[in-house]
């Protein structure tokens, strides 16, 4: 009887796992969160044990010979807030290292001990934030490992299309998202993104290289700038400092490598290559649209001194569309898809020196899109032809300076040298709806100047109030009307050492995308997008490890672009998806335009989350109930086409040992809004967003294990999406063959597995 290579090879596993007795250990560096100074004496100790150090001179701690294993670890010192660490993962293919961030204790309650806490929280962001680790977004089920898909379970945030991940946040549009990698400015952080927003079907960002993120869903600080809805910050961590190491990995959707190491003494690096392996799979099946991916990412470090860094950081993105056009159903497919090969890139330099109670960081940083769009019809001739290049140069300042115990001053400011071209080719081209787009002399370059700054200062008084003030002036020269500020405030008031209540006001500007300012000159007269923010919220630690969370947020919308030529069309209805004929083209903007385009949002959340700690269990459960309507010219107020009233979302874990977890993740969702079709094909302005698709619901679950050798670490995964197949209508098109309307239904049941080995 014949046993196949992988039997064997498990069994081999198996036997030599049984016998492994593998240590690992942990090491870091604690600093003062505001003055980034290091800490010495601070207190560390791993949960649960009586094992634990404390910080030298330098704020540097090690810990050896710990058993292979998933940890706590408890930071705490006089007169700072003591706070925990989850998921530190040990094992003994490299050390575990961490920065910690370490908060002064401006608010005291006297006679009352504050335990370690779980739930990191920005002094200078009251609400609306939420912290996830790198194993956090890891384990997620369904994720694919990608950054951005782990955040479709926190509150407020839906996802446009099951399968892609362009985020509405509160109710705002795709195109309203920030993205931050290491404090520079990224457009898009996705594979095959829509042009003018930032969304995509896959992150380019390796989540191997992921220290944490930071996720604000609305009333943030006015330390960020020129977006409506959220910010989303990553922070990669370092290279490790023993000696060079690497990760190979076979994922869901790409295979990759890494490699880290040191450089001398005082320097490290981290560098990444990723293919995607969609194609072969789609070509061996015969599929007729075949896309193909690539992405890259550099990162260098080197400590000058104690008190000076440089940071090198190079992330690279090439996106491929092919299309196989074998028979007559396939060129009929193609000609209703929009095909977008894309070449992306980041690349910064930044230097961060530590200043008497504080430190300043100065960065100049480089991002740049390449478009070359095109859809044509089954004869192969062009419907849609647009080949785009946006190229951002920014030189960016930032202070952090601590002016007392609690009071901190945030001060910044950036010019930005901007780039963009683009030839547009839509020579004839009828709208569902009726109304005729035509663009075929647009051949443009434009040099474009945006300037800006901000200042925020945040404090503690009466022992319970913490407060943020803070504006910011943003210019840019594309537009008629150039300046705009935008002034906001929040305050926290702690009605114990378990509960608070934060208040946020603010303005918020983005300005239009540079492809909205291409077909037309009078398109040049729109104004930034404004939206005025209202944020209350109560949240309450149950345990250490365990919070609530209710808020409620109302959005008020302004000088939003609206469409001349369809009076029924906001942009704020546009931007997800890939933008073709079958959407009208809407996104792009490629007609005359004008900012009296309004809208609301508002809703409540609900969260609990249960982070992992000695209970080997966690979990995050949120509920949100919202309503989004956006008014175009024509003075109808209807709802906007990402308005999904109930979200729910239960997602948690059970860690077994060290060897074993199993997770799961649990979504609701009312549908969608949209537009019906007419007999003939056609679509009626007054059916616009009156129907609703049915809600969508599926499970995905998830079960990890690994192995841990001599030198090296094995993580294997099982991920099943949608494990009992319920697929689910979100986007309806026309079939021009068939005479009648289908409906596109999401991916089943899909299950994938992933292997890495650690080295």
């Amino acid at each position: 009887m014949k046993i196949s290579k992988t039997v064997i090879l498990l069994l081999l596993l198996l036997i030599v796992d049984s016998f492994a007795q593998s240590k690992g250990s942990i090491s870091g560096l604690v600093v003062d969160e505001t003055t980034r100074e290091p800490l010495p004496g601070v207190n560390i100790k791993i949960g649960g044990t009586k094992i634990g150090t404390s910080t030298d001179l330098d704020g540097k701690f090690y810990i050896g010979n710990i058993d292979v294993g998933t940890y706590q670890v408890e930071i705490s010192a006089v007169g700072y807030t003591s706070i925990t660490k989850s998921d530190i993962q040990v094992n003994n293919a490299k050390p575990a290292e961490l920065l910690i961030n370490l908060p002064s204790s401006a608010i005291e309650f006297e006679g009352i001990t504050v335990k370690s806490d779980y739930f990191y929280k920005d002094p200078s962001e009251t609400g609306s934030v939420r912290n996830l680790s790198y194993e956090e977004i890891r384990r997620a089920p369904g994720g694919f490992e990608d950054v951005v898909r782990a955040l479709s379970v926190l509150p407020g945030v839906a996802q446009a299309s099951p399968g892609r991940n362009d985020l509405v946040v509160r109710g705002g549009a795709p195109s309203e998202n920030l993205y931050l990698i290491d404090g520079f400015v990224v457009p898009n952080i996705n594979h095959f993104g829509n042009q003018g927003a930032t969304g995509g079907p896959i992150s380019f960002v390796n989540l191997d290289f992921v220290r944490e993120t930071s996720f604000s869903t609305g009333g943030f600080s006015s330390m960020y700038g020129d977006k409506l809805s959220s910010v989303l910050s990553i922070d990669l961590r370092d290279g490790r400092k023993d000696h060079i190491g690497g990760k190979g990995t076979i994922s869901a959707s790409q295979f990759g490598l890494n490699l880290e190491g040191p450089v001398g003494n005082e320097g490290n690096f981290l560098v990444s290559l990723r293919r995607s392996y969609l194609d072969f799979i789609f070509n061996a099946a015969g599929f007729n649209f075949v896309p193909e991916y690539y992405d890259a990412l550099t990162k260098f470090n080197y400590d000058i001194d104690q008190k000076n860094r440089i940071s090198f950081l190079f992330i690279g993105a090439f996106d491929r569309v092919k299309f196989n056009n074998n028979n007559s159903d396939d060129l009929y497919e193609n000609s209703r898809i929009l095909g977008s090969n894309q070449n992306t890139y980041v690349v910064g330099l930044s230097y961060r020196k530590l200043i008497p109670k504080g430190f300043f960081t100065l960065t100049l940083g480089r991002n740049f899109t390449d478009y070359d769009s095109s859809q044509r019809d089954t004869l192969l001739m062009p419907i849609f032809l647009n080949q785009s290049r946006e190229g951002e140069n920014e030189l960016k300042g930032d202070l952090v300076y601590k002016i007392s115990k609690s009071g901190e001053l945030n001060f910044g400011a950036y010019i930005k040298s901007i780039k963009f071209s683009a030839d547009v080719k839509l020579p004839y081209f009828k709208t569902s709806f009726g109304e005729i787009l035509s663009v075929t002399g647009v051949n443009t370059k434009n040099n474009y100047l945006k300037l800006g700054s901000y200042i925020q200062y945040s404090d503690a008084f009466y022992n319970r109030l913490k407060f943020s003030i803070g504006t910011r002036a943003d210019y840019f020269d594309g537009i008629d009307t150039r300046l705009y500020i935008s002034p906001r405030i929040s305050f926290s008031y702690a009605m114990s050492n378990l509960s608070n209540i934060n208040l946020s006001v603010g303005v918020y500007h983005q300005n239009p995308s540079y492809i909205w300012l291409a077909a037309l000159p009078s398109n040049k007269e729109l104004k930034a997008v404004r939206v005025d923010q209202y944020v209350i919220s109560y949240e309450r630690q149950l345990q250490s490890d365990f919070q609530l969370k209710l808020e409620g947020f109302y959005k008020d919308y302004s000088d939003y672009p609206a469409s001349i030529l369809r009076p029924y069309l906001v942009l704020a209805n546009t931007g997800a998806g890939f933008g073709g004929s079958e959407e009208n083209y809407s996104s792009f903007g490629f007609e005359p335009l004008v900012s009296l385009g309004k809208g609301r949002a508002n809703g409540v959340e609900l969260s609990l989350q249960k982070k992992l700690s000695d209970t080997p269990y966690y979990g995050i459960l949120s509920a949100t109930y919202s309503n989004s309507r956006f008014t175009a010219i024509d003075g109808i107020e209807r709802p906007g086409i990402y308005d999904q009233r109930w979200i729910i979302n239960l997602s948690g874990g059970y860690k077994f040992n060290e060897k074993w977890e199993a997770s799961f993740k649990f979504r609701f969702a009312t549908g969608n809004p949209y537009t019906s079709f007419n007999n003939d094909g056609t679509q009626s302005i007054s059916n616009f967003n009156t129907s609703r698709f049915n809600p969508f619901h599926s499970l995905d679950i998830r079960v990890d294990r690994r192995w841990d050798f001599d030198d090296w670490a094995l993580i294997t995964y099982l991920d099943i999406q949608n494990i009992y197949n319920n697929k689910y209508s979100n986007f309806l098109r026309w079939d021009a063959r068939k005479g009648y309307a289908e409906n596109e239904s999401s991916i089943g049941l899909l299950p994938s597995i992933g292997i890495s080995a650690e080295f």
